[in-house]
C-alpha cells in the first residue's frame, strides 16, 4: 500500500504547515491530558483533605513508569515506522508496529502483575506513611492493577498512529479517553456521587484508558486498507533488524522515564519529611508545571514524524528548517508561560485547594519550577530529534545527565542549604546546562552536509 497524502505531507507541504498539521493535534492532546491528570487533583482538592491529595500526588512515579514502557514500544516502534517510510519500506513499517503493539500488551500485564506482588513495599519506597497509605492504595489498585494493561496501550497506539502522519486521528483517541475521564471525576470523586476521594480518580482513570482503547481497535478496523499501522499478529516477529532498530530507540527513552520517576520519587520522599499540606503543595505545583510541560513534549513528539521520514529520505535542508520553525514556536511559547506562572504563582495555586498553608507552599515551588521551562523546552526538542533519527546514545546520554548528574544531586544539594524550598530550582539548574549542551549537539547535527540512508546506522 502506498499512501500519497501522508507521502505529501513528509515531503512537499511547506514547513509551517507540515509542523502545524503534525504538532497542533498532539499538542491539543497533550493540553486535554495535563487538564485531565489536573481534574484529578481539582476534584479531590476539593475534599480539603491534604491526606487525599497527597495520595495521588505519591502515587505519581508509578504512573509516570508506564511511560518507560510507552516509550520503549511507542517511541521506539514509530521512529523505526517514519524511518522506514522515508526509505519506502513498507514490509519493516508492518512488523514495526506489529512488534510494539504486541510487546506493549505483555509489558503492560508483567507490570500490573509485579506492582500487585510487591505493592506493600513499592508504597512505602514511594513516600508514604500510616496516614496516606490506604488512599494511595486505593488509588493504585485502580490505575496499575487493573489499570495499566489500557494505560499503556491507548499511548502505544497513538505513537503507531501518528506515525503515518495520522497526528489527528492519534490525538482524537487520546482525548477521548481524556475528556470521559474529567466527566467521571466528580461523580466518583466528590461526596454528591460515588464519594470515593482518591479511589474514585483512578476508577475514573481506568475507565477513561479502556474507552481510548477501543477508540483506536475501531479506528484501525475501519482503516485497515489504508494505513500503515498492523497489530495482525501474522506480522509480528523478533527478527533481529525490528528488535534492534525498535530499541535503539526505545530503550534510552525507557530508561530516560525511569529516571524520571526516580527523580520524582526522590523529591517526593524529600518533600513527605514536611508533612501532608508541603506533599500536597509540591503536587499542585508539578501538575500546574506540567501543562507547558506537556505542550512542549506535544511539539516535539508532533513533529517526530517529519524529522525521521526526511533524516531517513536524506532530505538534510527540509530536516533542518522543520527543527527551526518548531524552536522557534517553542521557545517564544515557553518564555511567556513562565512570565505568567511566576507572577500569578499564588492564584493558580489557590484554585487547586484553599488550605492556606498549602497555598504558601506551592505558591513558592511553582515560582521556581517554572523558571526552567524555556530550557527544558530545548531539551525536549533534542531529544525528540534524536529519537525520530533513531539517535538512541544520544537521547540516553542526555537522560543520565538530566537526572543521575544534575538533578538528583541538585536535590540533595538545594535542599540542604535551602531546605523544601530550593527541591522547587533543582530542574532548573539541571535544564540550564543540559539546554547548552543540547543546542550544541543540534548544531553539530545542522552542519552535517548529508545524513545516513540506513535505518540502523545513526547512533
Amino acid at each position: 500500500m502506498k499512501n500519497t497524502d501522508k507521502i505529501q505531507l513528509f515531503e512537499k507541504t511547506p514547513i509551517p504547515k507540515a509542523v502545524m498539521t503534525l504538532a497542533i493535534p498532539t499538542v491539543v492532546s497533550s493540553l486535554v491530558m495535563v487538564i485531565y491528570n489536573l481534574a484529578d487533583t481539582y476534584f479531590v482538592g476539593m475534599l480539603n483533605d491534604p491526606i487525599q491529595n497527597s495520595a495521588v500526588t505519591i502515587a505519581a512515579p508509578v504512573l509516570l513508569a508506564f511511560n518507560a514502557v510507552n516509550n520503549l514500544f511507542g517511541v521506539g516502534a514509530s521512529s523505526m515506522m517514519s524511518r522506514a517510510l522515508g526509505q519506502k519500506d513498507y514490509d519493516t513499517v508492518y512488523k514495526s508496529s506489529a512488534f510494539g503493539f504486541y510487546f506493549a500488551l505483555l509489558f503492560g500485564c508483567l507490570f500490573s502483575v509485579g506492582y500487585t506482588l510487591f505493592s506493600k513495599n513499592l508504597l512505602v519506597v514511594l513516600g508514604s506513611d500510616a496516614q496516606t497509605f490506604d488512599a494511595t492504595a486505593e488509588y493504585l489498585k485502580w490505575t496499575t492493577t487493573f489499570g495499566a494493561v489500557p494505560a499503556i496501550l491507548n499511548v502505544v497506539m497513538a505513537y503507531l498512529v501518528r506515525s503515518e502522519g495520522s497526528a489527528l486521528h492519534a490525538s482524537l483517541g487520546t482525548m477521548s479517553g481524556c475528556i470521559l475521564n474529567i466527566i467521571l471525576d466528580p461523580v466518583f470523586i466528590l461526596p454528591c456521587g460515588l464519594n470515593m476521594g482518591a479511589a474514585g480518580a483512578g476508577l475514573a482513570t481506568f475507565v477513561s484508558n479502556c474507552f481510548a482503547c477501543a477508540y483506536f481497535f475501531v479506528l484501525l478496523y475501519v482503516k485497515r486498507r489504508n494505513t500503515y499501522v498492523c497489530i495482525n499478529p501474522k506480522m509480528l516477529t523478533v527478527k533481529k533488524t525490528i528488535v534492534v532498530g525498535v530499541c535503539a530507540v526505545g530503550i534510552p527513552a525507557a530508561v530516560q522515564n525511569l529516571l524520571n520517576v526516580t527523580g520524582m520519587t526522590v523529591l517526593n520522599n524529600f518533600t513527605s519529611s514536611y508533612g501532608p499540606d508541603a506533599v500536597a503543595a509540591m503536587g499542585i505545583a508539578s501538575k500546574v508545571n506540567m501543562i507547558p510541560l506537556y505542550i512542549a513534549l506535544g511539539v516535539s513528539q508532533g513533529i517526530m514524524p517529519l524529522v525521521g521520514y526526511n533524516y531517513a529520505n536524506g532530505n538534510t535542508e527540509r530536516l533542518k528548517k522543520s527543527i527551526s520553525f518548531t524552536a522557534m514556536i517553542a521557545l517564544s511559547f515557553s518564555l511567556l508561560v513562565t512570565c505568567g506562572y511566576y507572577f500569578g504563582a499564588n492564584g493558580v495555586v489557590a484554585l487547586f485547594m484553599k488550605n492556606e498553608s498549602v497555598v504558601h507552599y506551592g505558591t513558592k515551588f511553582l515560582q521556581g519550577m517554572c523558571l526552567g521551562l524555556t530550557f527544558l523546552c530545548i531539551d525536549f526538542l533534542a531529544v525528540g530529534v534524536f529519537q525520530a533519527c533513531g539517535m538512541g546514545g544520544k537521547s540516553f546520554v542526555f537522560a543520565l545527565l538530566r537526572k543521575i548528574v544534575l538533578e538528583i544531586p541538585a536535590l540533595y544539594i538545594l535542599n540542604k542549604i535551602f531546605p523544601l524550598y530550593g527541591l522547587a530550582y533543582a530542574q532548573l539548574a539541571a535544564e540550564l546546562v543540559l539546554s547548552v549542551a543540547a543546542v550544541a549537539v543540534l548544531l553539530r547535527l545542522f552542519g552535517k552536509k548529508d545524513t545516513p540512508s540506513k535505518l540502523d546506522s545513526a547512533s
